[in-house]
């Protein structure tokens, strides 16, 4: 029987202050095409739920990174220790600890069609990260279930602000193989709080087909100018919009613990995993599916290995996934 994600806590009301969250936006603005932050092609398409390299296409959805690796700067302390979020994080996790550890905030204008097949957050293992090894690999790794005793167990709090109809969050509870579940409508000021490392999920069309999309290079930005905000490369301004049409989510991610000595192993590396110990339970499990594996020279790379781990592990929603 297929695992499924832990069921996510919607928060009907993720701020008190909206206001104060906008006022954050404009104070560190500007901000710059979110595929700035992938390191290469193959990143941008696993974070699409693509399993083959493409071309990226850099489109109006803009990044801004407010607090990471633990560390917030000061006009940042209440999001990132938001109550309201940490609470959520312990319920899906029934956790005791809740460590939060980054916020990054996204910013859409017209982007009308939905952002991929879905994806999966990138996971985190004991010893076993995206400071060190492919981004594809620790995906598979965790679509796999083979790793659940070693994996870091990240709640990702989804806030929204944005008052249009469109530009919703399509997301599999239920899994892969079940129809999805559409929030989407009435979002402005509400959350939802998963294993977005494990769920599958999406952005719905934002804005309408017919007004097209702005073409953009890594170098665009995105800042408010005379109330209203801008887009803008070499001096030229690309698009002009009410802050009104820009669909916003804030992000927030947390490491949580069943306790004080489970952190303690955390922080002491005592579970912590290898290559080594990866490859050996992958080729376990292989083994006793009938498939006969033999190791290339760069595991973490080579194309072959990697699809054969694809094919076996990765279930896509392609089935249910709606337009």
């Amino acid at each position: 029987m297929m695992r499924l994600p832990r069921p996510p806590v919607k928060l009907e009301r993720a701020f008190d202050d909206p206001a104060a969250v906008w006022r954050l936006i404009e104070t560190h603005a500007p901000y710059w095409p979110v595929q700035r932050y992938f390191a290469n092609s193959a990143e941008y398409a696993a974070l699409a739920g693509r399993g083959a390299v493409e071309t990226m296409v850099v489109a109006p959805v803009f990044r801004g990174n407010w607090a990471t690796e633990g560390v917030a700067p000061p006009d940042m302390a209440g999001l990132f220790h938001h109550a309201r979020f940490v609470a959520a994080a312990r319920q899906l996790f029934d956790a005791e600890i809740v460590l939060p550890q980054n916020v990054y905030v996204n910013l859409t204008w017209q982007l009308p069609f939905a952002q991929g097949m879905g994806h999966t957050d990138v996971p985190a293992f004991r010893g076993f990260d995206r400071s060190r090894y492919p981004i594809t690999f620790l995906t598979i790794m965790g679509l796999s279930g083979l790793f659940e005793d070693v994996r870091v167990r990240i709640a990702t709090a989804v806030a929204w602000l944005y008052t249009g109809s469109d530009g919703g969050f399509e997301y599999w509870p239920d899994g892969p193989d079940r129809p999805p579940r559409v929030h989407e409508g009435a979002i402005d000021n509400t959350a939802i709080v998963g294993d977005n490392d494990f769920m599958w999920h999406r952005v719905r069309p934002t804005g309408r087909p017919e007004d097209g999309m702005v073409q953009l290079t890594l170098d665009s930005e995105l800042a408010p100018a005379d109330g209203q905000w801008a887009i803008v490369e070499d001096g030229r301004r690309l698009a002009r919009f009410a802050r009104q049409r820009m669909r916003v989510s804030v992000s927030w991610k947390a490491i949580v613990f069943d306790s004080d000595r489970d952190r303690d192993r955390y922080d002491s590396h005592l579970d912590d995993i290898d290559l080594d110990a990866v490859l050996g339970r992958f080729r376990r499990d292989l083994e006793q599916r009938g498939v006969a594996l033999e190791l290339p020279d760069d595991p973490l790379r080579d194309p072959g290995f990697i699809r054969l781990l694809q094919d076996t592990y990765v279930r896509t929603p392609s089935t249910f996934a709606s337009a």
